[in-house]
């Protein structure tokens, strides 16, 4: 399993799960705002991206497993987990699986599970993500051919996987994908990702459609479920589905973002998951200080403001 640490040695260790596809590499707060955020952060690449080997026919629930190993490794008994996008479901396998470990979750504009009671999985979904998906249900041959030939294209030009999303992003989605900087990270995610080819890809796409092996009862921590209102990729109804399966979610839409708006609310999010439990006891669902109402602003360096975490 190949994972990077980044940040203050002596920080809070906080687990960051990459999106679908993504790796190790994906957009991260530069190291001196995780210095100032107090945060060691650590990423991995899910099995079949980066430097993992294949994992076939893994399910959600296995990011447990993958996480414990990483913890012990590093000596870790307490840590926060922050999924984004597809790293979502596998943060509420980790908060579940190892809730005895976890001291907090965020879940950034995740999936709901396929079978979710009362959920109309593909309402508001861009057209490449329910083809994908359902193909993942009636014809797994069709998956792995697009997503191959997918995989081959950006491992040629990373660029050319950009280009293939632009046309299906919203209005809040295009500005933030068109910052220089953002590009660049995304670029090297994408490249880092699929340097294997399209295992990772593929296996995630399949493991979010099967039976996710999770039981929200058994999350212990507090969980902030964040989504933006424009999201085209995972529509924002997947979040206030989630948000009712446990008793101790933070739920906040927040209006004029979409989906890459998870990129620029992570330095906010690292602090919130650095807190302890009992600092948000008196606290609305989403602090003044932490979520704003409008469109986000486009730098991602702007944490430099943010309080110190403890």
């Amino acid at each position: 399993m190949t994972f990077d640490v980044n940040g203050d040695p002596d920080g809070c260790p906080v687990f960051l799960l990459h999106g679908t596809p993504g790796s190790r590499r994906g957009p991260k707060p530069r190291g001196i705002v995780l210095y100032r955020l107090g945060v060691r952060l650590i990423s991995y690449d899910r099995p079949g991206y980066g430097g993992s080997g294949r994992h076939e026919h893994r399910s959600v629930r296995d990011a447990a497993d993958d996480v414990q190993l990483i913890a012990d490794k590093l000596g870790l008994d307490r840590f926060a987990v922050v999924g984004r996008s597809g790293g979502g479901p596998h943060a509420l396998a980790v908060a579940a699986e190892l809730a005895d470990r976890v001291s907090s979750t965020a879940v950034l504009v995740s999936l709901a599970p396929a079978d979710a009671a009362g959920l109309d999985w593909y309402h508001g979904m861009n057209g490449s993500n329910v083809r994908e998906y359902g193909d993942a249900d009636k014809d797994a041959k069709a998956l792995l051919e697009s997503l191959t030939a997918a995989a081959n294209e950006a491992r040629r030009d990373p660029r050319r996987f950009i280009a293939l999303i632009q046309a299906e992003l919203s209005a809040p989605d295009r500005r933030v994908v068109g910052d220089v900087t953002l590009r660049r990270l995304l670029l090297a995610t994408y490249r880092e990702a699929l340097s294997q080819g399209p295992d990772g890809w593929i296996d995630d796409v399949l493991a979010l459609r099967k039976p996710w092996e999770i039981d929200f009862a058994r999350i212990t921590s507090d969980v902030l479920l964040w989504h933006g209102a424009d999201d085209r990729f995972s529509p924002a109804d997947h979040t206030l589905w989630l948000g009712e399966q446990m008793p101790r979610a933070h739920v906040t839409i927040q209006p004029g973002i979409g989906h890459f708006g998870a990129v620029e609310v992570l330095p906010e999010v690292l602090s919130w998951v650095t807190q302890p439990a009992s600092a948000f006891a008196g606290y609305p669902v989403e602090p003044d200080w932490m979520f704003r109402t409008g469109p986000a602003d486009q730098s991602l360096d702007r944490a430099a403001g943010l309080p110190a975490a403890p």
